[in-house]
């Protein structure tokens, strides 16, 4: 199986905080599909390494992922049934999934602009993004379906209505109207993005990482399950949760009036 390049995927672990980095800034970082399996097997690894304690997705340059390099693919003359459903399921949604099922919160630093998979890799993490980002839902504009994720990920963000508009219309998104949307979670200057980054991931590397992990699976799945479901799957992870040392720490240090210290077991 080939992998990517190594300059095209940078990735560092420091202070309990998987960094991701796509590096391909003179492709607006269109992401490959070398790029794409190595970007799942580091969530993969992060979810499994006690000593990763959040990530953070990233890029280089002016682009945070322009979407999927298209190059290389198959003409529609050479393609079979099924071929096409087949690449997207192995394809673009094991790597959304990728992030939604990471055991580790997972934030998307976005730099630039976040095209298609590049926008839907971004709505599925938790987000900060740079006054020059924009969400772009490019599909149309090529005469395709969104793919990814999109059309699950984006009317629970917006709403079924906005989210029709954006797809319908492949309209770029500023920063600023990405955010008062709930596209983004904060907009920062340029400059102080990488330093945003870094405190979010340093705050959630310091939390109660079970905790976390099991509040994620909780809120991922909450718009999908009756209130019943919801609230039995709730029960049991607090009954879960409560077997972790982190648990322990948090109720002591509220009874003993001081700071919790966790550390993610």
């Amino acid at each position: 199986m080939s992998s990517a390049p190594p300059d095209d995927i940078l990735h560092r672990t420091d202070n309990g905080v998987s960094w991701i980095t796509l590096n391909r800034p003179e492709a607006m970082n269109a992401v490959t599909w070398d790029q794409r399996e190595r970007v799942i097997a580091l969530l993969g690894e992060a979810s499994a390494d006690p000593a990763v304690r959040a990530v953070v997705i990233t890029a280089t340059g002016k682009g945070f992922c322009a979407g999927a390099d298209l190059r290389g693919a198959p003409a529609a003359g050479e393609r079979v049934a099924g071929d096409v459903a087949r690449t997207i399921r192995l394809g673009a949604q094991r790597l959304i999934t990728a992030v939604l099922d990471c055991e580790k919160p997972v934030i998307a630093a976005v730099n630039g602009t976040a095209a298609g998979i590049g926008a839907h890799l971004a709505l599925a993490c938790v987000r900060a993004a740079a006054e020059p980002a924009r969400f772009i839902e490019v599909f149309v504009r090529r005469g395709l379906v969104p793919d990814g994720g999109g059309a699950y990920l984006l009317p629970r963000l917006v709403g079924p209505q906005k989210a029709k508009e954006l797809m319908f219309f492949g309209d770029a998104v500023p920063a600023a109207d990405a955010e008062r949307l709930g596209l983004v979670n904060k907009v920062v200057p340029a400059d102080e993005l990488e330093k945003t980054a870094r405190a979010w991931a340093g705050r959630l590397a310091q939390g109660p990482t079970r905790a976390l992990a099991l509040t994620k699976q909780l809120v991922n799945a909450s718009l999908d399950v009756d209130r019943a479901s919801a609230l039995a799957a709730e029960a049991a992870a607090q009954e879960i949760n409560m077997t972790t040392a982190d648990a322990n720490e948090g109720v002591a240090s509220f009874v003993e009036r001081r700071t919790p210290t966790y550390r993610g077991r």
